[in-house]
């Protein structure tokens, strides 16, 4: 009796042990869902609604590029589309089908959409782009056969326009597809792989400001991707920054077409602020090739141009400065005080060192006695000869040019340039493990030999002068604006590139003795205009590789300037123009700069301002010229 009631006892004992157990098991469980529904529910309800998420993107027009009076579009969008193919939306065995049929709309091959959509993903429910730059009317047609068009779909895109292309594709640049390299570099910034870039100029340059905030449009989807809700979460996109650029349309029209189609460029800058109104850089070419459909078949033409159309000659490429550089020259001679600007040396036309003759570009007997003044007019180059050799030296020449900004980067807004190249005994010891002449420092002191700089660091040159000491660092931005507002959001103030301790007299003389050049000196008969005064000084760089041409063609024509001579530099522009020796018309370099100071001064277009200089019969016989040379 008392076994069997120990028994149920037992019994009983081991039946609350376990109601106990799964008391506390359901407790365990109760108290676990409460923390996670109360507790941790906001972090489980964001994860489960990322996972339950499609987010397609909705790109952001980049801001548009205007001239400097804001109210001159350079580029604008346009509206284009991209055309987008999601698989898994297509019926079983019907891929082929559609994707021939879509392909026949797009005008490209079966085969070019099949590389975007690779066997491998044909049942993802992962959209891919397999076409940009679609018009409106082939997506008209898209929409009206949609019905055999499964898994097919469409998106706004628009595309950059350049509305005036020519001599402006070195300035503004154009834009492309992120590389895969580009997108390592830019990710943290907030690109994207399918992101538009500039590549080259003011696109590049100012990227990020141009660059929009893209939008999004977010769908729930099925756990295979597929979209179970027709009404999406927008976010809308914001355009990109408008930029006011300096440039003034009516002058670089004007110096394209004074600079016309030969080889060479030509800077147009105001010394007082380093704002470029025009820059010029023959051969040129058309932005607009870059979106459309054989944009890499015109790339390679490009490329393999022999006149290198894609270099902007103004910044990307530096040449021997020639008889320009005789401006610094007189500068060094005057502030070291090593000669007198009054005194005067014998030119016979030629000058015997270390038994070599060098030659004067006026044979015997010479310029005679020169001062400085007619030496600079006349650019004589024994004159500089004897200065640079027995007063100066190279080591005293090498640094003015550098104060002047040669051999280092004119810093202009603009993401390549080069920096050309001032030599010293050091350098060639080191380039070439030869030690230093006089006949070196003879040829630096005319700008030959060594001696390079581009376009842009000769106008800096010319500007240096004019402002007597200062020279602006040199740039295109002049506006960042609100796209839609207009509000001005930042405006560029002119910044101190260069500052000077020469002495103001010795500016002032230099200044005089430009002018003097052309009332007297080597171009008083091309420099026709009347509606300014001229401050200005010629180049002829002799080219070696042209030496033995049958042609002749082996001289760089140059001319800087700045006008006017008597207005305060506020006023004034600052010229610089190269002509190079490929072309069949010698020295145009003072003409194409005298037709842009006649044209600016004087209100007029290029055709205009050929007439004012009574230049149209001088264009004609240099054409017959070139002519008879090509014959």
């Amino acid at each position: 009796m008392l076994k069997k009631a120990e028994d149920k006892l037992s019994k009983i004992s081991k039946v609350v042990i376990l109601l106990a157990i799964i008391a506390i098991l359901l407790a365990l469980y109760i108290l676990r869902l409460a923390t996670l529904q109360i507790i941790q529910g906001d972090t489980y309800k964001n994860q489960s609604q990322k996972l339950s998420s499609a987010v397609q993107t909705i790109p952001a027009q980049r801001g548009e590029i205007f001239d400097r009076n804001a109210n001159f579009p350079l580029v604008i969008n346009t509206d284009s589309f991209a055309v987008m193919v999601t698989p898994g939306e297509i019926p079983n065995g019907r891929y082929d089908t559609v994707m021939l049929k879509l392909a026949s709309y797009l005008g490209i091959s079966k085969n070019d959409i099949d590389k975007k959509i690779p066997p491998k993903v044909r049942r993802s429910f992962t959209t891919y782009q397999v076409k940009s730059n679609v018009s409106f009317s082939v997506i008209s047609n898209i929409a009206e056969n949609k019905v055999d068009l499964p898994g097919v779909s469409w998106q706004s895109k628009p595309i950059r326009t350049y509305l005036h292309t020519g001599s402006l594709s070195h300035i503004v640049g154009y834009v492309g597809d992120i590389t895969q390299e580009e997108s390592i570099v830019l990710h943290n910034q907030g690109y994207k792989n399918n992101s538009i870039v500039g590549k080259t100029g003011i696109e590049k340059q100012y990227d990020s400001l141009l660059q929009g905030t893209p939008g999004q449009e977010m769908y729930t989807v099925d756990v295979r991707g597929r979209i179970i809700s027709d009404t999406p979460i927008v976010e809308l996109p914001k355009m990109g920054n408008n930029l006011v650029l300096t440039i003034d349309s009516d002058v670089q029209k004007l110096a394209e077409d004074a600079l016309g189609d030969r080889v060479g460029a030509t800077v147009v800058l105001k010394p007082a602020t380093g704002e470029v109104l025009a820059m010029v850089s023959y051969p040129y070419y058309d932005n607009n090739i870059f979106s459309s459909d054989d944009a890499g078949t015109e790339y390679s033409k490009l490329l393999n141009d022999k006149t290198k159309p894609l270099i902007n000659r103004a910044v990307q490429l530096s040449y021997p400065p020639a008889s320009t550089f005789k401006i610094i020259m007189s500068t060094a001679m005057l502030q070291e005080n090593v000669f007198s600007s009054t005194k005067k040396i014998d030119c016979q036309g030629e000058m015997t060192y270390g038994g070599h003759v060098f030659h004067c570009h006026v044979t015997k007997p010479g310029h005679g006695w020169l001062d400085m003044k007619n030496g600079l007019a006349q650019s004589c180059d024994v004159y500089y000869w004897t200065i640079g050799r027995d007063y100066l030296g190279i080591e005293k020449i090498a640094s003015y040019a550098k104060e002047f900004g040669f051999g280092k980067s004119s810093q202009i807004d603009l993401p390549s340039q080069v920096s050309g190249l001032v030599p010293t005994a050091e350098w060639k010891q080191h380039k070439y493990h030869e030690k230093w002449l006089g006949g070196d420092t003879m040829s630096c002191s005319i700008g030959q030999g060594y001696m390079e700089a581009t376009p842009l660091q000769l106008a800096n040159m010319v500007a240096m002068v004019s402002n007597e000491g200062i020279i602006y660092k040199p740039h295109l931005l002049k506006e960042v604006r609100d796209p839609v507002s207009g509000e001005v959001i930042e405006e560029k103030k002119p910044v101190v590139l260069t500052q000077s301790t020469i002495e103001k007299e010795v500016w002032k003389e230099v200044q005089d003795a430009m002018r003097y050049t052309v009332e007297e000196g080597t171009i008083q008969w091309v420099f026709r205009t009347q509606k300014v005064k001229v401050a200005a000084k010629t180049g002829t760089a002799e080219v070696d590789q042209y030496k033995n041409s049958k042609d002749n063609k082996h001289w760089h024509s140059w001319l800087v300037a700045y006008a006017p001579y008597d207005a305060p530099p506020e006023d004034r522009i600052c010229i610089a123009t190269i002509v190079e020796a490929v072309n069949n018309w010698e020295w145009w370099a003072p003409y194409c700069t005298n037709i842009i100071i006649q044209g600016y001064f004087a209100n007029q277009n290029y055709t205009e301002a050929v007439h004012a200089l009574r230049y149209e019969a001088v264009i004609e016989e240099l054409r017959k010229s070139a002519g008879a040379r090509r014959e």
